[in-house]
């Protein structure tokens, strides 16, 4: 029977994600998160087929999430999983309609993207103490995510073969396992090197492991592991607030902006698919340069 519960299509729908999207283990268990919520709230209310699901029952969904006060963002990714779900369902004609086509996602408002000034960085970046194994390691990180602009997920990815010292550049695995070369400028591959040389061996003695990256006991550093690491040398530099490791990501960006960079090229070393994802940097240099001209113009 096909009932709103974990069956075939959901299954099926899986799959499709991860074969023919190449979608990550984590956006499938998102998809699968949103998908049974709302599912369930139909089995609530009744509703036992996914064919049976109306526009009306879809609205009804829509309030109950307002009503709990979830944010405009979290309603959309879930439209948008319910969308995809149905559409896969339609295209796999287990059902004539799709209930999503005249939901309209709620507007977001633009939110510009965090970044660090180069001399709150530079602070960041001097935090770890490199005499020590995991300092070294540390450094390497924040280094890398700096100069490459890469995301953690990347960084995590990477492996004993992925950096090509001569080239000055690393190879990355990003969405839709895309790969593509990122650049390391001088201070990253120093504090890599130092790090492969002094720190991994120090760290990697009762592991035997390809990741780059590890921990104290020489496995594999997670996502999480990174972040929490983050967090760490922020609170230590009490005056930078909100750094995730895709701050590093965006500053990155609009730094190489604000020095001349042209947009194409930043789109081509972040892995954006489509320009308009990079554009939004633009906006950032733009309101840097109102904040350079108010404090430094005498009629501002």
């Amino acid at each position: 029977m096909e009932g709103l519960q974990p069956d075939a299509s959901l299954l099926e729908f899986k799959q499709y994600l991860q074969i023919e999207k190449n979608a990550s283990p984590l956006t499938i268990a998102n998809y699968e998160k949103d998908i049974l919520a709302f599912t369930a709230f139909m089995k609530q209310h009744g509703v036992t087929e996914y064919a049976a699901v109306s526009y009306v029952h879809v609205r009804s969904y829509l309030t109950e999430l307002h009503r709990r006060n979830y944010a405009r963002r979290s309603i959309a990714r879930k439209l948008s999983s319910l969308r995809s779900f149905y559409r896969f369902l339609l295209r796999e004609e287990k059902l004539e309609h799709n209930p999503f086509t005249m939901v309209s996602t709620p507007k977001l408002a633009k939110k510009l993207p965090s970044f660090l000034f180069p001399k709150e960085i530079e602070s960041l970046l001097s935090l770890p103490d490199t005499a020590q194994p995991l300092g070294m390691r540390d450094r390497a990180i924040l280094e890398m995510l700096y100069a490459s602009g890469m995301r953690v997920s990347e960084l995590t990815g990477l492996t004993m073969r992925s950096v090509d010292l001569f080239a000055g550049t690393a190879l990355v695995f990003g969405k839709g396992a895309k790969e593509r070369y990122v650049p390391l400028g001088e201070h990253a591959l120093r504090a890599y090197e130092q790090y492969i040389r002094a720190g991994r061996p120090m760290l990697c003695k009762q592991q035997k492991t390809d990741a780059l990256f590890v921990n104290v006991r020489g496995e594999p550093l997670t996502d999480r592991s990174v972040r929490r690491m983050i967090n760490k040398y922020v609170e230590q530099a009490s005056e930078l607030l909100k750094v995730s490791p895709h701050t590093f990501r965006h500053t990155f960006a609009t730094h190489l902006l604000e020095n001349g960079a042209d947009l194409r090229s930043v789109q081509e070393m972040l892995g954006h698919a489509s320009i308009s994802s990079t554009q939004i940097y633009t906006h950032v240099t733009r309101e840097r340069m109102r904040l350079v001209y108010n404090q430094a113009h005498p009629r501002a």
